[in-house]
């Protein structure tokens, strides 16, 4: 009867084998993917050719300079003022209703299109004129929305 075995012993690679191994993968990798490593290669080749590498490596290398600006010119007060404006108007634009938004753009969109047919007319608009249009019911409406904008608006600039 044979011995039973007590102990497993596995096999070490030596360095060259391992060397050797890794080169055989990479071998058969560059074999499978030939046409991405040459537009690989194509590419960083164009990279280069435009300079595009040199600058990539000088600003790595001069990385905490840049930095440095780009943080001393995002702290100035017109960046700081920007980004919070945009976020106010963010804010604004979160609370209002979008239907009203769709609604409201197409209606001035509708508007510029009336006002640039009209555009090149010659003629001159009197007062009785003016007194005529405010019974035309669309000419109407834009006016009493625009009087109810001014006093909503007035209203919240009233307010502490």
């Amino acid at each position: 009867m044979a011995s039973p075995i007590t102990h497993l012993k596995k096999k070490q690679l030596s360095p060259d084998e391992i060397r050797h191994n890794k080169l055989k993968e990479l071998e058969s990798l560059l074999a499978e993917q030939d046409q991405a490593l040459n537009k690989l290669l194509q590419i960083t080749g164009d990279l280069n050719d435009a300079g595009i590498l040199d600058a990539a490596l000088a600003m790595v290398k001069a990385k905490e300079g840049i930095t440095e600006i780009v943080v001393h010119q995002a702290t100035r007060e017109p960046v700081t003022n920007l980004i919070n404006n945009m976020m106010s108007a963010a804010g604004a634009l979160t609370a209002i209703d979008p239907a009203t938004t769709e609604k409201l753009a197409a209606s001035v969109a509708d508007g510029l299109k009336e006002a640039e047919a009209e555009r090149t007319s010659d003629k001159k608009v009197g007062i009785f004129q003016l007194m005529k249009s405010l019974k035309d019911p669309d000419i109407n409406r834009s006016i009493k929305f625009g009087l109810n904008f001014l006093k909503g608006m007035g209203k919240s600039l009233g307010k502490k």
